[in-house]
């Protein structure tokens, strides 16, 4: 059994998010999401001392990666008992699977959303399970849960208004948002992780940003 993870989604990124909104989709593509995990040269040591059967060097690439693969999984399914199953499904794999993970530009966090991704998919096939996830669920403890919260200027309207209108996005560009920001996936890593060129991430960037400002314009206007 997983320990549970925070679910609440990142306020760094939704910070980052906002910012980019605010100047624009060309400004979105230079925004640079703030980066919480360590330096690759150590996650590559434990991943080496992983493939070589060192339990305990799994054990922390877990304990570094969790948060991050759970907040991703919980942002998809919106259940916290199906997502600590998926995330937990997702770890299994990558130990069995460990030897076959390859650097190619792409960090081990998002090789791990990669699994957790095919997972999602294959449990959308074999259910009829509608993903519906409340804002409260998603803000909840991300104020708590970021250094000096209570100074950041977005309030939690403000971010319920901003969630709402990623959600009226196509699911590409949701998910494409969801893996730039709430993630901090670089374009690189968000391009693995969907399967798509850079340059097409890029472009579902813009595209996604672009419709986020235009719904909250929107919004702001009724």
């Amino acid at each position: 059994m997983i320990r549970r993870p925070v679910p609440g989604a990142s306020l760094a990124g939704l910070l980052s998010l906002q910012a980019a909104i605010a100047g624009g989709p060309e400004l979105a593509l230079a925004v640079a999401v703030p980066d919480a995990t360590d330096s690759a040269d150590s996650v590559r040591e434990l991943v080496d001392r992983a493939r070589s059967g060192d339990g305990e060097a799994f054990g922390e690439l877990y304990d570094r990666y969790v948060d991050t693969v759970y907040r991703y999984v919980y942002y998809r399914v919106g259940t916290p008992s199906l997502a600590e199953d998926l995330v937990s499904e997702t770890f299994l794999r990558a130990l069995r699977r460990i030897n076959t993970f390859r650097w190619q530009g792409v960090d081990f966090g998002a090789w791990l959303t990669t699994i957790a991704r095919n997972l999602i998919a294959d449990h959308y096939k074999s259910s009829r399970y509608r993903l519906e996830v409340s804002n409260d669920q998603l803000l909840n403890h991300a104020a708590e849960t970021t250094p000096g919260a209570d100074t950041i200027v977005l309030d939690r309207e403000a971010r319920t208004r901003l969630l709402d209108a990623v959600r009226r996005l196509p699911s590409d560009q949701q998910e494409c948002i969801a893996l730039r920001f709430l993630q901090g996936l670089s374009v690189a890593e968000t391009a693995a992780v969907m399967h798509r060129g850079e340059g097409a991430t890029k472009a579902l960037q813009y595209r996604a940003t672009r419709a986020l400002a235009q719904l909250l314009d929107e919004g702001g206007r009724r």
